[in-house]
């Protein structure tokens, strides 16, 4: 029996519309979803942590979920695999395959990140409108199709950008737009690869979220991606920098992503 048959016959042979994948400490928006089913990675074949070996970073869950939110069939990965964890840029690509194989037709990314202007604060999200791979590798190395060469023009869907943004006017809650610079971590960024960040043109730096977007190209999902901010890059403030103090500051966005999220899937 293959993953997606597995899911179905837990989770009913309904498509979903949409997928979601939270990032640190935004876990707690799987409360949203009504009539939710809960599926552990660790029973589905090709997700983070099926290994028994892999434990899911502290501040991910690890559960897919699937159930209704704002009228609409949804599936939200409660945590992600980092290329950190153990090498692997395509950790997710199991994961999104199956998102798509269900029937989503978009994706919604989220994740934590540093901030490297200085308007742009703790607590405020910035929607993702390009991306730099400073890190280097590609979740679609070996892959031996044609498939692999993704066009990643516009690969953060305008459409989305402009929904989100709509939404996120009518709740009074403000969103900025930027590129998202992907650093493999896990130690944080350096002042000097900071100060590096920002004459290349980005205006966030994050651990994940890159390789998603480039195996959701691949399989023609539409791509919305939004940061939540949780620090100012190294240098740029007098915050001792930390995965305890990004936890903790992931609720602020956390709690701005809960308003906004049902209304932007009612709306996609």
């Amino acid at each position: 029996m293959s993953v997606v048959e597995k899911i179905k016959r837990i989770a009913g042979d309904q498509p979903i519309e949409i997928a979601m994948v939270l990032g640190s400490g935004l876990s707690l928006i799987g409360d949203l979803l009504s009539e939710k089913i809960a599926l552990a990675y660790d029973e589905l074949e090709g997700f983070p942590g099926f290994d028994k070996v892999s434990e899911s970073v502290s501040g991910h869950g690890s559960d897919l979920l699937i159930g209704n939110m704002a009228g609409k069939r949804i599936a939200i990965l409660s945590g992600r695999e980092h290329y950190y964890e153990h090498g692997n840029a395509a950790a997710m690509r199991p994961a999104l395959e199956a998102m798509k194989e269900l029937g989503a037709h978009s994706i919604i990314l989220t994740n934590s990140a540093g901030s490297l202007e200085v308007d742009m604060p703790a607590g405020e999200l910035m929607l993702l409108n390009d991306h730099i791979n400073y890190a280097g590798m590609n979740p679609l190395i070996g892959e031996i199709s044609d498939k692999r060469f993704v066009n990643m023009v516009d690969c953060y869907d305008r459409g989305l950008r402009q929904i989100a943004h709509d939404v996120a006017k009518d709740l009074d809650i403000k969103t900025n737009e930027g590129v998202y610079l992907w650093y493999s971590g896990p130690s944080f960024e350096t002042v000097a690869e900071i100060k590096m960040a920002k004459i290349l043109g980005a205006n966030a730096v994050g651990m994940s979220t890159a390789p998603e977007v480039i195996i959701a190209r691949m399989l023609e999902l539409k791509v919305l991606a939004i940061s939540s901010i949780t620090n100012m890059g190294a240098g740029l403030s007098d915050e001792n920098i930390s995965h305890s103090h990004t936890k903790k500051m992931a609720v602020l966005g956390a709690a701005k992503l809960e308003k906004i999220l049902p209304e932007l899937v009612g709306r996609i």
